[in-house]
């Protein structure tokens, strides 16, 4: 059994995340085919909208994302993470903001639809050009079809791993946590980052 240290934003305090296998597993061993041969812009989506929560994990390696309600994968899609030296954060963070028309406060209002913040700093899931490798500035960019699908599955608190692990090693989807203890870490980390650079 694996374990990872998962940091909240770019500061402690961290999480430990346990990794083992999970019902999840199994789900993405069945669609491995498919989903490891996803071209740039495309995505896999099939949810029977149960009120079981959504959880969604990014991994980095892969340049995926990996939806799931409970433990089970609803849809995966390819991503662009952060490009060297913008490199996307890793945690486990709370969907802080959604606004499906959103423009950049950092980049000359650039659009980015169907925008969802995991970061006060302007990191977020997004619509955006998804040329299958890390071209972004710290956001993940996703295929705007499978971003609108994203957004209405979605709501504020919903849990996001962002991890350096592959889908092949396993991780267990994260778990609803209380929303505001999420933000408030989030923010503290966030805080602590913007002081550090600061000085």
């Amino acid at each position: 059994m694996k374990q990872w240290l998962v940091m909240a934003g770019n500061a402690i305090p961290a999480i430990l995340l346990v990794v083992a296998p999970t019902p999840a597993l199994a789900a993405i061993d069945a669609l491995a085919p498919e989903i490891t041969t996803l071209a740039p812009n495309r995505f896999l989506w099939n949810d029977s909208a149960t009120l079981e929560p959504v959880s969604i994990g990014i991994s980095i390696p892969d340049q995926k994302a990996y939806v799931y309600r409970g433990d089970l994968l609803i849809g995966a899609s390819t991503v662009s993470t952060g490009k060297d030296g913008k490199d996307t954060p890793l945690g486990v963070f709370p969907i802080l903001q959604k606004s499906e028309q959103h423009k950049s406060n950092l980049y000359d209002s650039a659009p980015m639809p169907f925008m969802q913040r995991l970061t006060w700093d302007g990191v977020a899931i997004h619509a955006g050009m998804n040329p299958g490798f890390p071209a972004s500035h710290g956001c993940i960019r996703v295929p705007t079809a499978f971003a609108k699908k994203l957004f209405a599955v979605t709501s504020k608190g919903t849990p996001v791993l962002v991890t350096d692990a592959s889908a092949a090693e396993g991780w267990t989807p994260p778990t609803p946590y209380d929303a505001q203890a999420m933000q408030a870490e989030t923010a503290s980390a966030n805080a602590a980052a913007l002081e550090t650079v600061a000085r």
